[in-house]
């Protein structure tokens, strides 16, 4: 599954984001900034940082938790 994270530089929500990233032991996914990119600041400058799932094109907006990423990456996992 590739998975692109779009964020900003200098941005603390994107570092925490990283860190459930790493947390739940996500495979490698590509980063990607909005900065200086009008359309991806149209798209995504109120929601970074944002999980973008490009098979699917499935998104996960900020805030997400280590058990909300792991519905997101296992649809199929029932949700409590």
């Amino acid at each position: 599954m590739p998975l692109v994270l779009y964020q900003r530089d200098d941005c603390a929500l994107c570092d925490e984001a990283i860190d459930v990233l790493a947390r739940a032991g996500v495979p490698d996914f590509s980063s990607i900034w909005i900065d200086n990119d009008m359309e991806l600041e149209v798209l995504y400058g109120d929601r970074v940082p944002v999980l973008r799932d490009l098979v699917s094109g499935r998104e996960i907006d900020w805030p997400f938790d280590e058990r909300k990423l792991a519905g997101f990456l296992d649809p199929g996992m029932p949700q409590t």
